[in-house]
């Protein structure tokens, strides 16, 4: 079993321990089963949950039971090797209609071109046109016998072509789990205490290695934990900022290090063997439109790109091309962009694309804000504000540390009210269950707003994908985010929020994955916004 950190408990209220732990092949197991209990991070087995909050912990937690065998030690010329893996398009000779299901079996090998016997590898797969601009992504299926099955939906007419990555080799994920659970703090924060000329820095963070005098910073609302080792001289109360401290070096043994090498085993392309691409011929009309028909609401995937333009499958997205187009949607309009910097990017795409959304200054540091834009002659005030920590940004003002549940319970709400957020990035070098907890007392926050004001529109935005090396792979892997996109959808399905599916965006789309995505991304997620708040007469 993976023990993890257990430390500042004595500030958390106690509760019995959670029901469900990891073993040592990474498995979520039910501790009614074994009579082991998970050790969560933090003391957070000390939550006070209630039943229903801690069932829907347990299945979230098992909702993401990444398959990999406990092989012991693997040396790496038997690790996967994406060179020597591939790919078949099943039935690629028939001829496709729009609509219909690909199917594609994956075949993965070691370095030294032996078959691979286990699964647990992180695949990431897409179709795309490149002539029309076009792209969707795939559904993994892992068989745990080195045989992968990459099912796709045919969404457009032509000669499509099929892309399978390998993101990660299970290997690789075996030692990603190892840090997620026990070097939760690899990433580690700091707070410059100041008393007239005295001034110290301390560590922070969502609980410390027990021992020395501690500074509580939990918050009194959400009950979020966050605490900073006491400074010597000074109060606690002498705290002025908040900054990240750096990235712990050293974590991998050589061995390890070897499952991470650009060029090598991380996000590189698998090929085919054979065609990697099939025929795609339009459907009649009245068979669209029973396709359409049939498309429900678990809809995968979500949405795609034709022309270089995102096409949700459940709803008709908006272009709003002209600034013209989005001042007329957000007049008499108070918009609050709660989060990280991906969803800065929208305050910086909408004040440089609206000439007349004016930026004011507030005298905030760059990249960080609070920031604030007003369009007095159409009545449209603009305001982003970053989450609560853990939050890796250079400097943040104490008294601009404000946790999204607090801000969101600060807002009336109503028609002229429109709420986004993208809580996610910062979160990804922590075990699940201070993800969970965070977006618990969001959704709360959000739930009561909804009730107080039905018709505020809320939006979150999901996580994406990025760039990978090998030292970014141990704290923001996608293997990381994707988790936590997973538990993000769960969380707020049926709760009458809108979403703009970031993931799919970035993944179907041509350009390099970046963590802060192009212009022309950035652009689609904006109409699907806008189109949430201005959506087409019907």
């Amino acid at each position: 079993m993976i023990l993890l950190l257990a430390c500042g408990q004595k500030y958390l209220d106690h509760e019995t321990a959670s029901a469900t732990f990891i073993d040592s092949s990474g498995h979520f197991v039910s501790s009614q089963l074994t009579g082991v209990s998970r050790n969560p991070y933090c003391g957070y087995e000390h939550q006070t949950l209630s039943s229903q909050e801690r069932l829907e912990e347990d299945s979230l937690l098992a909702a993401f039971q990444w398959q990999v065998p406990d092989v012991g030690p693997v040396p790496f010329l038997k690790s996967t090797d994406p060179s020597s893996s591939y790919f078949v398009i099943l039935n690629s000779a028939a001829l496709f209609k729009v609509g219909s299901q690909l199917e594609v079996l994956v075949h993965v090998q070691d370095f030294q071109r032996k078959p691979k016997k286990y699964g647990g590898d992180y695949l990431q797969a897409r179709i795309h046109s490149p002539k029309l601009q076009a792209g969707a992504v795939g559904r993994v299926v892992d068989y745990q016998n080195g045989f992968y099955k990459v099912f796709f939906t045919l969404l457009w007419p032509g000669k499509v072509k099929v892309a399978i990555s390998l993101v990660h080799p299970s290997e690789g994920i075996r030692v990603l789990q190892h840090l997620q659970e026990g070097k939760p703090d690899r990433v580690y924060f700091k707070s410059l205490f100041r008393s007239g000329r005295i001034s110290e820095t301390t560590e922070c963070n969502v609980c410390l290695p027990g021992g020395l005098p501690l500074c509580n910073f939990t918050d009194l609302y959400t009950g979020e934990p966050w605490f900073c080792f006491k400074p010597k001289k000074l109060p606690c109360s002498s705290r002025i900022n908040h900054f990240k401290g750096g990235y712990l070096k050293g974590l991998l043994t050589a061995a390890e290090t070897a499952f991470f090498q650009s060029g090598v085993n991380i996000k590189m392309p698998i090929n085919s063997s054979g065609p990697d691409w099939v025929t795609v011929i339009p459907r009649s009309i009245k068979e669209a439109n029973n396709l359409e028909l049939f498309q429900g609401s678990g809809t995968f995937p979500s949405g795609y790109y034709y022309k270089d333009q995102w096409r949700p499958r459940k709803f008709k997205m908006r272009q709003f091309n002209d600034p013209d187009n989005i001042t007329e949607c957000l007049q008499r309009k108070v918009v609050y962009l709660f989060g990280d910097s991906t969803i800065r990017q929208w305050f910086e795409y909408l004040t440089t694309f609206v000439p007349d959304l004016v930026e004011f200054n507030l005298g905030s540091p760059k990249n960080v804000g609070p920031f604030l834009a007003v369009d007095q002659k159409h009545n449209i005030l603009l305001k982003y504000r970053c989450h609560g920590p853990p939050i890796r940004f250079t400097t943040v003002f104490s008294n601009d540390l404000r946790y999204v549940a607090n801000e969101l319970n600060g807002i009336v709400g109503g028609k002229n009210t429109v709420v986004a957020i993208a809580v996610w990035s910062h979160f990804s070098t922590f075990p699940l269950e201070v993800y969970i907890r965070r977006l618990r007392n969001i959704r709360r926050a959000v739930v009561q707003l909804l009730d107080r004001s039905p018709k505020t529109v809320v939006v979150i935005r999901t996580a994406n994908a990025q760039e990978l090396g090998p030292e970014v792979s141990l704290f923001n892997s996608d293997w990381y985010n994707f988790q936590l996109d997973t538990v993000l959808r769960k969380m707020f399905s049926g709760v009458g929020v809108y979403l703009v599916d970031a993931w799919e965006m970035t993944l179907a789309h041509y350009l390099p994955h970046k963590l802060h995505p192009d212009e022309v991304i950035v652009k689609n997620q904006l109409d699907m916004f806008l189109s949430f708040v201005c959506p087409l007469e019907t």
